[in-house]
């Protein structure tokens, strides 16, 4: 009997990866800034070092038409603990210490646990996946992610029949981080998810970008990367993880249920109260806009998880 192979959309050999050259002169740039910084007698930004260099996935290698360059990755991000201009939050994150870092892990599980993330990494081990990212802005990038399952980190906690929620928690660093000075924010950030959606294989504990640790600005040293939602589900900078059995409040649905609900599922049939979302603009590029895809393009892999229930309320 001969046997068929259907690939998956992320099953596909490599095509317009980031130029060498280009990887390696960012390299290069970044050595010399560390290099002047420690000159001057200032520290750098350490971030969990783990793990590195990484092997990329080829279960989650397709890269939807090109890598997003590596610069516009690590230099226009939302992280509005530091800023809300998105072009200044790597130089206002320059220098903030994300090293040693523990992540706490407690609630309803039968092994609460506390460990530094290099420690995970060295437990779970870390891989390179590429993923879409759609911002409920409607700008998007294609990122290559390093990090683990989070369904590994589940499993190590050992969740009780109670559990149905994870509640993702930030830090709180008021003196190094200028964005908690806005108390126009429900401060820390916070997020969550299904137990079901943290099991799911595509949600990632990300600890790095481009085979490198994570920058601070990308939300060093451990952040979460769920690629069906929108960007602002996927938190920056986590300390605690907690299982819990109510729904938990996040920050932006806090401030604003009407535009940003819990789920945040991306949907280009559901417009934000002040936009439409049916298309996006690729980071990059200034006039080029394309179709945004239901579930940002894995509705086969998470459809199933939202069964029966209304997607048009799920902003």
């Amino acid at each position: 009997m001969t046997w068929i192979k259907t690939r998956k959309r992320w099953e596909l050999p490599e095509s317009e990866v980031t130029p060498e050259s280009t990887f390696w002169s960012r390299r290069h740039l970044l050595k010399t800034a560390t290099a002047a910084a420690l000159s001057l007698g200032s520290l750098p930004a350490i971030a969990a070092t783990a793990g590195f260099p990484t092997t990329r996935n080829p279960r989650f290698s397709e890269e939807f038409g090109g890598l997003t360059p590596e610069k516009l990755v690590t230099g226009y991000n939302n992280f509005y603990e530091f800023t809300t201009d998105k072009e200044d939050v790597a130089q206002l994150a320059q220098g903030w210490e994300t090293e040693p870092w523990t992540l706490q892990v407690e609630g309803l599980v039968r092994n609460p646990f506390q460990m530094d993330v290099n420690e995970l990494v060295r437990e779970f081990g870390i891989e390179q996946r590429i993923y879409r990212f759609r911002c409920v802005e409607a700008w998007s990038m294609v990122v290559p992610w390093d990090g683990f399952p989070l369904a590994k980190l589940v499993a190590k906690a050992d969740p009780l029949s109670e559990a149905k929620y994870l509640r993702f928690v930030s830090f709180m660093d008021p003196e190094n981080a200028p964005g908690f000075r806005n108390s126009y924010y429900p401060w820390p950030y916070q997020e969550g998810l299904r137990l079901d959606e943290a099991r799911n294989e595509l949600s990632l504990m990300v600890t790095g970008v481009f085979g490198k640790p994570l920058p601070n600005q990308n939300g060093a040293p451990l952040r979460l990367m769920v690629p069906w939602k929108y960007g602002f589900k996927s938190i920056k900078s986590i300390v605690r993880i907690e299982f819990v059995q109510e729904m938990p409040t996040t920050l932006w649905s806090a401030m604003a249920p009407r535009e940003y609900g819990f789920y945040a599922n991306v949907n280009p049939e559901v417009n934000h109260p002040r936009w439409s979302q049916a298309r996006e603009r690729p980071v990059g590029t200034w006039f080029q806009k394309i179709d945004t895809l239901k579930f940002n393009g894995y509705e086969p892999e998470v459809a199933a998880l939202y069964e029966g229930m209304d997607l048009s309320r799920w902003y």
